[in-house]
Formats: C-alpha cells, structure tokens, sequence
C-alpha cells in the first residue's frame, strides 16, 4: 500500500525548522534558542496515515502544529499539494502570512486533533455550536442546514441528536475525543495532524477511537499524520513511520520495515520497550544511558551519540545524514548497514522489540 501511495505527495517538508528564542539580562536579549525542530526532511503522501514517535520533547507535536500553521517555522518550507492540483503546490505554508491562509482555504483543508480533549473543546459551549464553529467560520448556512450538518457529522463518529445540547464536562474522555474528531472534519478537510489522539483513554476506548479514524480515514479519503508514544498503536494504524530524536527525523521506512528490519539504534531501543506478555518470555532490552540532552544545547556531531551502545569518533564530531539504504527507508547513522550484525553481537538477537 505504501509504495502504491508514494505516487501522489500532499505535503513536502524541507529543512524545517522551529526555534524559541531564550531572553535573559536586564535587557531580555537573546541568549540562545531551543531548537524544537532543527531541519527535517519528510514527504507524506496522499491517503496515508504517517506515525511520527519519539521521546517527549523530540519536536513531534511541533512538527504538526507548524503544518497545520499553530505558529510559524522559524526556517525551511512546508509545500501543500492539494487534490485540484497537478504535480505543483498551492502554498508554501511556511511562508504565507496569516491573512493568506483563510483566502487560500488553508483552514478547511488542513485540521487537527489535540491530545486532551478536555482542554480542547471550550467547556461553555454545547456540542451542537463547537462542531458548528469551524462551518460557520467558512460558509452561511440556514439554522436548519446547519443543524443537519452537525448532526450528521456527530453519527459519523459515533454520537447521536440526544449529545447536540449537552456541554463537553457530560461526556466520557472517549466521547468527548469523537467530539473533536467531528470538530475536525466539519470543514472536509484532506489533511489531520492527530496528536496523541487515544493516550488520555482507556485502552478499550483506544481500539474504538483507532477503528473510528480509520474508518474516517477510508470513506473521506483522509491524510493523517499520527504523533503517539505508542509503538503498538502506530504499528496498527500506520503506512510509514518516522522516529524522531531532539528535532531531527532518524529512521523512515514503511511500518513493517521499522518493526522487523530497523536500522538505527534509538529505534532498536524503543522496539525493545515494547511490553511482550507472557511469564516465560525473557525479553532483552537496550537501556539508554543518561538523560535526553537539552534541545537548547544540543551534542556536536550525531545527536544521539552520547547515549549510543555503538557510538564511535566519527559519531562524536560528524553529524551523519538521513541517507537512503533501500526504497523507501532512509536512516540517519553512520553505522546504519551494520547496526544488525552489532545488536546481535551485543545483545544476542538480530532486532529487539517483535514483527
């Protein structure tokens, strides 16, 4: 499916970037920055759903919000091929001002699902005006459309005309989160940043949530990308998958090619912490040592190197590139074509975590 969809690219990511400037002294100038995203390189490809993981603070959440325009990237360029168009984009969504992005119908195209929906959805607002917001905002409609409308998106995902005037604090977290999911495709977007959408729910509410977006995904013909912790969730919902580490992409290969062959050492580390039941299983894991270092000051050379089992000289001072290894998977790791043989010598099997 993956290869079937490289043909068609809907957004094109080059050398983003993202910093925050840091002000200090009497005079709040500029000390430094914290470089959120530090120049990556992704293509998502129409119809896809692109798991993008990492530990906190690794730039994924800002990665989506910088597409779907939240701030602006500090750098770099974000190109949106919409459906009406052939092979050239709309916009440079990096680049285009605010007053731009509306007359372009950025807004209605481009959406997203936040992590808590408890925050996200206005507590003084019944379900029928906050799934209503984002049509009104886009086009008039008669009061009687209007309802209609929002009543069919609240069936589409699961609710009924008896939630239409109940307040956000009435639902369930799995309700209020297809609330949100209502809320984003009111303006039949082609494009949704889901960010973390199922870890603020039960486990069984997840699966629903997860068959719900998929479902979405099918009859809308949907793009997501999918920011999660969750291996697990990214495996079941994903085409690709990009791993992230302190702002940079350093693994991207088809999700099948990520769980049973990966390349890079960060992502055999989280394949190894991935939870396998069963008394008699001996699982063996690769534990990271030391802490993350700050995005504010990151390490010279390969981001990862002061945590790396492998790390050699070349590591320390030469950053190595997100380079290609075979179609579709690209790896940035200066070890990357013997990283297998190295995690078998090391810790006696060929891939930590499972297929």
């Amino acid at each position: 499916m993956a290869n079937e969809l490289k043909m068609e690219k809907i957004l094109e990511l080059k050398n983003l970037k993202k910093h925050y400037l840091i002000q200090g002294g009497v005079l709040r100038r500029e000390i430094g920055a914290v470089r959120a995203l530090d120049g990556i390189d992704l293509d998502i490809y129409r119809g896809e759903c692109l798991g993008v993981v990492g530990e906190s603070g690794c730039g994924k959440t800002t990665a989506g919000k910088a597409i779907v325009r939240l701030f602006k990237p500090t750098d770099g360029h974000i190109f949106y091929y919409p459906a009406d168009t052939e092979s050239k984009p709309t916009a440079d969504l990096a680049r285009v001002r605010k007053s731009r992005i509306k007359k372009l119908g950025l807004r209605s195209r481009l959406q997203m699902v936040f992590q808590d929906p408890t925050t996200s959805l206005d507590p003084r607002m019944l379900v029928k005006n906050i799934v209503a917001e984002p049509i009104k905002t886009l086009q008039r409609m008669s009061s009687r459309d209007l309802e209609a409308r929002v009543l069919s998106l609240l069936e589409r995902v699961g609710l009924t005309r008896d939630h239409l005037l109940r307040y956000p604090h009435e639902f369930s977290g799995g309700q209020r989160q297809r609330i949100a999911v209502a809320r984003a495709i009111a303006t039949d977007p082609e494009f949704i940043v889901l960010d973390e959408p199922t870890s603020a729910l039960d486990v069984s509410v997840q699966s629903q949530i997860l068959n719900l977006l998929k479902s979405l995904q099918r009859t809308l013909q949907l793009t997501y990308m999918f920011v999660t912790h969750h291996l697990l969730v990214v495996k079941y919902i994903s085409n690709r998958v990009a791993v992230m580490y302190l702002g940079k992409i350093v693994e991207l290969a088809d999700t099948g090619v990520i769980f049973s062959r990966p390349s890079h050492p960060y992502t055999h580390a989280l394949l190894s912490a991935i939870p396998i039941p069963g008394v008699a299983h001996q699982q063996q894991r690769i534990v990271l040592s030391g802490d993350v270092p700050s995005p504010a000051d990151p390490p010279a050379g390969c981001r990862f190197h002061t945590r790396c089992p492998f790390a050699v000289d070349r590591c320390l001072k030469q950053e190595p590139l997100l380079e290609t290894m075979e179609t579709g998977h690209r790896v940035a790791c200066h070890r990357k074509h013997e990283m297998e043989k190295l995690v078998a010598e090391t810790f006696g099997t060929k891939r930590i975590g499972r297929s």
